[in-house]
């Protein structure tokens, strides 16, 4: 057993669980590498070769890092967990007129609890991942803030993680910039890993096409929806669309009608098969309701207090008060918040702490 322990890391064959992994074992921890395969594309019916975190060349890649520094690896397969229950989430979201946020329920429910379950099979204290973030201690919890390098924190997907699992789990490239990582890659000899290119699709949609996933997914899905109303916020019929599960709040592009001027999804009615358009203007909103709390830096929230509140990942984020009410937020922005959409994450900062967050339930003006 080694100084500092044993400990389970992630890697998924990327630049950034790779150093976190080497970064760790030079710290003196025993390192036990672990991939997990979570989806195989093929069986989306899909064109696109598979890439990113699940393709044998990524797995691959993990193995042969782990083996050149005596690192002991495994392959853990949880397709079954993951399908089950990410993309049937993933579906279930959109036909209820919802945005998904996947990477969120992936962490949350099905990354951390492998990880641990695992982690305790093999005598692991602590596990860690590449994530750009950071953790400590503070008044007997456990906080989650922001990665020294803003362009690339997470945070923002780590806001579902529970107390037990935060207490067990390091993020070794937290203070650290990703040019600072890309320079340690080269400097160990992982030049090849440095200029990989990275992946921001959804790993189940790595084609990017969310709407052909659905239609295969889903027997008979374009011709139950097909032909549903576009309308305008007073209900004027505007024309015909798609099927409102292939559109999602703010979008402008692929709309496929022509009005005269710009228009954008304002909200989708999923039992009417109706899709609400109009101005961009029209996406502003200064309140919102969201549900399915966890909160992360206070047990609760029991009087209004502010926030700097995100409601999607690259959103630079806008002050807000929030306080808890019958188990929901009610999230007032201190000015108006444009293309809010039911189904995404929103997640409350003090400072560079993630106080909590939740998914979004619904918009409304003040």
């Amino acid at each position: 057993m080694s100084k500092k322990g044993r400990i389970l890391v992630a890697m998924s064959g990327g630049i950034d669980s790779t150093v976190a992994a080497v970064m760790l074992a030079e710290e003196g921890y025993e390192v036990v590498g672990i991939t997990m395969k979570t989806w195989d594309y093929q069986n989306s019916g899909g064109s696109k070769k598979e890439t990113g975190c699940c393709s044998l060349d990524s797995i691959n890649d993990a193995r042969a890092i782990a083996v050149q520094y005596g690192i002991h690896h495994l392959i853990l397969d949880i397709r079954d967990e993951f399908g089950d229950f990410v993309i049937d989430n993933f579906i279930e979201e959109y036909l209820a007129g919802r945005t998904p946020n996947p990477c969120v329920l992936c962490n949350t429910h099905i990354k951390w609890e492998a990880l641990l379950k695992r982690a305790n099979q093999l005598d692991c204290e602590f596990i860690a991942t590449g994530h750009y973030a950071q953790i400590r201690q503070e008044n007997n919890r456990y906080v989650i803030s922001r990665g020294l390098d803003h362009h690339k924190d997470q945070s923002y997907v780590l806001w579902g993680l529970s107390q037990e699992s935060l207490a067990r789990t390091k993020f070794p490239l937290g203070g650290f910039h990703k040019t600072d990582i890309k320079q340690m890659a080269i400097d160990r000899g992982f030049t090849e890993l440095a200029a990989k290119s990275e992946s921001y699709e959804i790993c189940f949609v790595p084609d990017n096409d969310y709407r052909g996933f659905l239609k295969r997914k889903v027997e008979g899905l374009e011709e139950k929806v097909n032909g549903g109303n576009f309308v305008n916020k007073e209900g004027k019929v505007l024309g015909k669309h798609r099927g409102y599960p292939f559109y999602t709040v703010g979008q402008r592009k692929g709309l496929e009608i022509a009005l005269g001027e710009p228009m954008f999804v304002l909200e989708i009615q999923p039992q009417t098969n109706t899709v609400v358009l109009g101005r961009e203007e029209d996406l502003q909103r200064n309140g919102m309701w969201v549900r399915n709390l966890n909160l992360q830096k206070y047990g609760q929230i029991i009087s209004p207090m502010e926030s700097l509140t995100k409601v999607r990942y690259k959103d630079a984020g806008t002050n807000a008060n929030i306080v808890e009410v019958d188990g929901r937020m009610k999230v007032d922005f201190h000015s108006l918040v444009k293309g809010i959409a039911p189904g995404q994450s929103a997640v409350f900062y003090e400072g560079n702490d993630v106080i909590g967050g939740g998914w979004i339930q619904s918009s409304f003006d003040i």
